[in-house]
């Protein structure tokens, strides 16, 4: 086993990135395990790393120096490790899979029945209810219009819960 232990840092909202560049500058070992995300804006395809666990971020800090992520102003909470040999071979995995370059993303919580809002696109905005799910990132949406429904297809990571 590793001498230094692992720890999850639980960040403020979007700022996975920043908490592991600022543990990087002081020297800390931080992991952030990221997919390649595209998005279509304006016609343009731009693809991005996207954190495959949002709001978090792995890292190897001494006992002593927890109170340095803290710090950062990026953090909401460090959080212990308890199994660190079990979170060390999880993480392992899950890293050996980021680099086959399969599509590789957090299973969403949203779920069939599940009333969500669109968070991009022509019809962001729009509520829904999901109608059926299609592997692990298609989602048939119901939306009521004037008593009507119509249904469209969508992508999952589109789609916030409410």
């Amino acid at each position: 086993m590793h001498p230094l232990p692992w720890h999850v840092a639980h960040t403020r909202p979007r700022r996975e990135k920043k908490v592991r560049d600022y543990c990087v500058q002081k020297n800390l070992v931080a992991v952030l395990p990221c997919y390649r995300a595209a998005h279509k804006y304006r016609g343009k395809t731009v693809v991005f790393q996207k954190p495959l666990f949002p709001g978090y971020v792995f890292v190897r800090t001494p006992p002593e120096e927890r109170s340095l992520v803290l710090k950062s102003n990026h953090v909401a909470n460090l959080l212990s490790v308890q199994d660190q040999n079990l979170f060390e071979r999880q993480l392992h995995e899950i890293l050996r899979a980021l680099e086959t370059k399969l599509e590789i993303r957090l299973a969403p919580t949203i779920c069939e029945g599940a009333r969500v809002k669109i968070k991009y696109g022509p019809l962001r905005g729009v509520e829904g209810w999901v109608e059926k799910r299609h592997g692990m990132s298609v989602v048939l949406l119901r939306l009521d219009f004037i008593g009507q429904a119509a249904a469209v297809k969508l992508d999952a990571t589109d789609l916030e819960l409410i």
